[in-house]
């Protein structure tokens, strides 16, 4: 592509520019020691029952033992399938045009999305927002697609059971977007619905409250050692405290970091701004839908997934991921919202505008949000 065609259209260069920064992270990240996301892949059901153990059970079936490298290689694939899925989404969603290129950016661009989640490579983050998309993607209309909904949250909450906060409300909101707005709320739909509710309810109370492990710590380690390919990685069974660990001891924690976790709010804040005229796209959307009762579904939705972001904050002290995927959230309903009936085409992001531009730019350079704190 010639330098012409980039000076002509400058979001092209950023998109360029969006994966040599991608490409960075991820050889940044195959340098730092995956501690959590490695002895997640130890961790299985050998003990019966218990949190955070899907992935490692999974693993368990093809490896008796597990190698490092295999953290970069399972998180590095389910990063790219969970892009090309994304892509396919957007360009299904939005079209492919240059008029979609600066919406493109500030989404998948976004130091939000895809390059932290490659800073985040190996933690459970991105299976959450890999199955919003799939349910984004596939038919709505059959009842099956609550049931398959259901089954996705499901698997998500045995994964990690944050994600009952995380991603399983988003989820929620997308099924009511797409197929109860749609299809209306039949018996069948009705009765699939709330069990879904109920069941998912019990799956997460069972994981918080009887997911611990039932042995010995030292006997968890033990058996989480002979599981590792290479010794050298011990340091990593330090955190299998994580499986003992009672909800009133991470509330503890998180409080007593409270104060200096606080600090990267503002920091926070500036990121958020820094996507402006993204957000106003996404009023501007929902602002044109046809039916005000969508429209209070929608801002309603967005405050329940915003109030379960704020519970986790109060649990646990991740606060540069959480924010980071309360923002994926919001981009994966944007994409819900723009199928519903409207009475007008919202216009899209101007592509010409300077203070578009700079912004773009701004959030291009960024490199990703971080875990804990901003950067």
């Amino acid at each position: 592509m010639s330098w012409a065609r980039f000076h002509q259209n400058p979001w092209r260069l950023m998109i360029a520019v969006n994966i040599a920064v991608v490409i960075g992270v991820f050889f940044y990240k195959i340098t730092r020691e995956p501690y959590v996301p490695y002895i997640h892949l130890l961790v299985d059901y050998h003990f019966g029952f218990i949190k955070r153990a899907l992935i490692g059970a999974t693993v368990s079936l093809f490896l008796t033992k597990v190698p490092v490298w295999l953290v970069f290689a399972l998180g590095g694939g389910v990063w790219l399938v969970t892009f090309g899925l994304f892509v396919a989404l957007f360009r299904r969603t939005f079209g492919r045009g240059d008029a979609q290129m600066p919406l493109f950016v500030f989404m998948a661009g976004s130091p939000f999305f895809f390059k932290n989640l490659m800073h985040t490579l190996g933690h459970f983050d991105i299976y959450g927002c890999a199955l919003a998309i799939v349910l984004l993607l596939i038919p709505a209309r059959p009842v099956a697609f609550v049931v398959i909904a259901a089954a996705a949250s499901g698997i998500l909450i045995l994964i990690h059971h944050i994600h009952f906060l995380m991603y399983v409300p988003t989820i929620a909101l997308i099924v009511v977007l797409r197929h109860y707005l749609v299809q209306g709320i039949g018996r069948h739909n009705a009765v699939a619905g709330i069990a879904a509710v109920m069941g998912l309810s019990v799956l997460f109370l069972a994981a918080q409250f009887r997911g611990s492990m039932p042995i010995p710590e030292q006997e968890f380690v033990g058996y989480l050692r002979d599981r590792m390919a290479d010794p050298s990685q011990a340091r990593s069974l330090s955190f299998s405290y994580i499986w003992y660990q009672p909800l009133a001891q991470e509330l503890r924690d998180t409080w007593q970091r409270l104060p200096s976790n606080l600090l990267g709010i503002p920091v926070f804040a500036v990121l958020i701004a820094l996507h402006a005229p993204l957000w106003k796209y996404f009023v501007d959307l929902v602002r044109q839908l046809s039916d005000q009762t969508h429209r209070r579904i929608v801002v309603a939705g967005i405050v329940l997934i915003s109030l379960g972001y704020l519970m986790i904050f109060a649990v646990v002290f991740d606060y540069s991921r959480w924010i980071s995927n309360w923002a994926v959230c919001m981009f994966l309903i944007l994409h819900a919202v723009k199928t519903l009936p409207a009475q007008r085409a919202a216009p899209p992001i101007a592509m010409h505008d300077r203070r578009t531009s700079v912004l773009g730019w701004i959030v291009t350079l960024i490199p990703r949000v971080g875990i804990v704190r901003p950067f």
